[in-house]
């Protein structure tokens, strides 16, 4: 396998989380309807809270990889749901889907072999396609982590 195949390999790899640490699915997986969208006590957060920000964030940087033309929302109320509960199971689930689909395109954007990894966009200040790509690997293993802590604060995940 020539090096650049095998980097973006690992990068798809490190993307859906086949490694050290729980996945996105597994940190979801059966999250009960009435505790998505508690905050236990000293904790600043809910689940539905965390899932939102990990799709507003990747969301954001899979489109400004792809879009010249991308706008980001206002830092940091832009980034985080109104709300701390889910409207609906419908509205989790649709965000559930929106962040599989997200990482599904920058995995895709990764393993395009027309696309430098190491080019920087005419659009940013230095940003590369490799530096977007694991920033969403590192900020979704930072918030999956958090979500596996909140289960376990919950008592919903052993």
């Amino acid at each position: 396998m020539k090096k650049p195949d095998a980097l973006r390999e690992h990068i798809a790899n490190l993307l859906s989380a086949k490694g050290a640490h729980v996945d996105f699915d597994a940190a979801i997986a059966g999250w009960p309807p009435r505790l998505r969208g508690v905050r236990p006590k000293k904790v600043p957060y809910s689940a539905w809270e965390l899932l939102e920000h990990i799709r507003i964030a990747q969301w954001d940087i899979l489109e400004f990889s792809r879009n010249p033309k991308h706008v980001s929302p206002p830092w940091p109320e832009g980034y985080w749901p109104k709300n701390p509960a889910p409207s609906s199971a419908a509205a989790w689930n649709k965000s559930v889907k929106a962040v599989r689909s997200g990482l599904q395109a920058m995995q895709a954007l990764v393993a395009d072999p027309k696309r430098d990894l190491f080019a920087p966009f005419a659009h940013g200040q230095g940003q590369t396609l490799l530096r977007e790509a694991l920033l969403v690997a590192d900020h979704n293993a930072y918030h999956i982590g958090q979500l596996v802590v909140l289960r376990r604060i919950l008592g919903t995940f052993e």
